[in-house]
């Protein structure tokens, strides 16, 4: 671990003799208390331990305001209360301090998409194929670090599956991650040791690696129970989501929500594949009304259709069900019958918002179509629907192959947006990277494409994709959108496709970063850039947490390429900045997710 220190801004720690206090204005059930019971059962072998021995966990004389799950809160908004980094000051943030991942634990593979929640003093990171880290927040001393014993890496490595991982859930005194294999594991949140760990075919038939199912997505803590989705819907399995309970990881509903029929029925009568649809970012929930809302993924095959007619539903679409029950709201489809792999992919953020002159609850999405949508929460009534943030272009594809705008990694793909209601502007975060799509022929011959495809899991993958021209450079944008108008009240392009999305805060600042391993601050009213900070680190493709200690900011952020990163920013912290990395390639795009 590498850490950088102003002499003249130096943090003391421990010289504040307070009572052990959490304040935080995050919903209570985020930020358990590190001291509650962990389960005592476990079923893996001996060899599932931490990868060093746990040291004691961050003193409890200091005050916290936590980040305490994926986005923030409940409803995804990704808006702190925090106002001590202003527009006047951000320039002065700088690195307190950062770990190099990989020196943890020499055998974690390259990326990083972790969003990282912050409880208590302690930040919870991920990197690929589910190894967890949990550092001290402010100090940067290493907790402890988790890993899967080598028979599930072994496994994970056969199969040949794609690591990403996008964080933890924190609650009950535990840490909950879902390993790449289709599990579910449950670590005690000081130690680090395992509580236990499920299989997800146990409970959800068929839900195997074998199969084409896989793990990318950070689950979400929620009132005693955990929620996962899957990844998986290019490899033709059946999009699900599903709820356990946190104490026993047993199953909290009677079954799954699933997003499309079986296989030989319905819009599948015809069709050799299952229908995808699946669930790979993390669920919303109003507290309010315990309705938790997903957006799922597009259907199998890609760019061919004629085995699934119709309008495919519930692909493409953000769908309300009940969290207690998994029983269905209501869905809404963006995209009628795709044939442009676009996902409903990223996490929907359920706000309150001016519209149209009132106040309203309402929920809100970018595709991976380009397009920007808002219905009310309750019903899923439409009130802005189809708005374009991105060129659009799509014709059908053909066997040739076809130029599609936005190609296969967005529109929005899984990066989030983020809500600021003193400007009640939403901000979406785009991708402008064509894609040339080929369709087959037919279905036997999208049996064989998928086999010549090289894809993991593409027993059911149906298409291909060829190069698209050398002289079209794939970029990002910046869109703020006008809740009130529903209208772009203003779009700025990024050097980068922006793949980890936004963090805002209540001085009217957003953070995010890019490809390049490049931090950045914009003024939310304008657009206007207030800080640009090369990392030392690889590509960003997760949104930074932003939390505080004994009242002081920071803001968090974990780094891809080779050597993944954590790095914590603070005000009058180290200014040297990097080298500019390499960007993000698009390589097996279809296993990004």
């Amino acid at each position: 671990m590498k850490k950088h220190w102003k002499a003249a801004s130096t943090i003391v720690i421990g010289t504040l003799l307070l009572a052990a206090c959490t304040n935080s204005s995050a919903p209570k059930e985020s930020a358990q208390p590190t001291s509650a019971p962990a389960a005592q059962e476990t079923q893996l072998p001996a060899t599932a331990k931490p990868s060093q021995e746990p040291t004691a966990q961050a003193p409890e004389t200091h005050q916290y305001q936590n980040f305490p799950t994926w986005g923030y809160d409940y409803q995804s908004n990704r808006h702190v209360p925090f106002t001590q980094i202003t527009k006047d000051n951000v320039k002065d943030l700088g690195v307190i301090w950062e770990a190099d991942l990989k020196k943890v634990d020499a055998e974690l593979a390259a990326g990083n998409q972790s969003f990282s929640p912050v409880v208590d003093g302690v930040i919870y990171a991920t990197g690929s194929y589910a190894h967890v880290f949990a550092y001290e927040a402010v100090s940067g001393k290493l907790l402890w670090n988790w890993k899967p014993d080598k028979e599930i890496m072994d496994h994970i490595k056969s199969m040949g599956m794609f690591g990403s991982n996008r964080g933890v859930a924190v609650g009950e005194g535990k840490v909950f991650v879902l390993i790449t294999d289709d599990r579910l594991a449950a670590l005690d949140q000081k130690t680090g040791q395992l509580v236990k760990m499920i299989n997800l075919w146990d409970t959800i038939p068929d839900v195997t690696a074998e199969k084409g199912y896989y793990e990318t997505v950070a689950p979400i803590y929620y009132k005693g129970n955990v929620y996962i989705g899957s990844s998986g819907a290019d490899n033709g399995v059946r999009g699900f989501v599903m709820a356990y309970k946190a104490s026993d990881l047993t199953p909290a509903w009677d079954q799954p929500f699933w997003t499309v029929p079986p296989k030989g029925q319905d819009w599948l009568k015809d069709s050799a594949y299952n229908g995808g649809g699946t669930v790979w970012d993390p669920p919303s929930i109003d507290p309010e009304t315990d309705i938790m809302y997903f957006g799922t993924g597009n259907p199998a095959p890609d760019f061919y259709g004629a085995k699934r007619p119709g309008s495919n539903p519930y692909v493409d679409s953000v769908i309300a069900l009940d969290s207690k029950t998994g029983k269905m709201i209501w869905a809404r489809q963006e995209v009628s019958h795709d044939l442009w792999d676009y996902d409903a992919a990223a996490t929907p953020m359920v706000l309150k918002a001016k519209v149209n002159g009132k106040e309203r609850k309402v929920v809100v999405q970018g595709g991976k179509s380009g397009e920007w949508f808002c219905w009310d929460a309750a019903t899923g009534e439409p009130i802005y629907k189809n708005v374009a943030f991105s060129k659009i272009d799509h014709p059908k594809p053909t066997p040739k192959g076809v130029l599609s705008y936005p190609g296969v990694l967005g529109g929005e793909n899984y990066a989030p947006e983020t809500y600021d209601p003193e400007s009640n502007y939403v901000l979406i975060p785009g991708i402008e990277s064509p894609s040339l799509i080929k369709a087959a022929k037919s279905e036997e011959d999208s049996m064989a494409e998928s086999k010549k495809s090289g894809f993991f899991g593409a027993l059911a993958f149906g298409t291909s994709m060829g190069e698209a021209p050398p002289n079209i450079k794939p970029y990002g944008t910046v869109t703020a959108i006008d809740m009130n108008t529903g209208k772009i009240a203003y779009q700025n392009k990024t050097d980068d496709p922006m793949r980890g999305g936004f963090t805002s805060t209540a001085a009217g600042i957003a953070f995010y970063g890019e490809q390049s391993g490049k931090m950045k601050a914009i003024d939310i009213k304008s657009g206007q850039i207030l800080w640009d900070f090369q990392t030392s680190g690889g590509a960003i493709g997760s949104a930074p947490s932003i939390f505080t200690q004994d009242g002081k900011q920071y803001v968090a952020q974990t780094t891809g390429g080779p050597n993944p990163k954590l790095i914590v920013f603070g005000l009058g912290g180290e200014n040297t900045q990097g080298a500019s990395q390499q960007t993000g390639g698009t390589e097996n795009v279809h296993q990004q997710k």
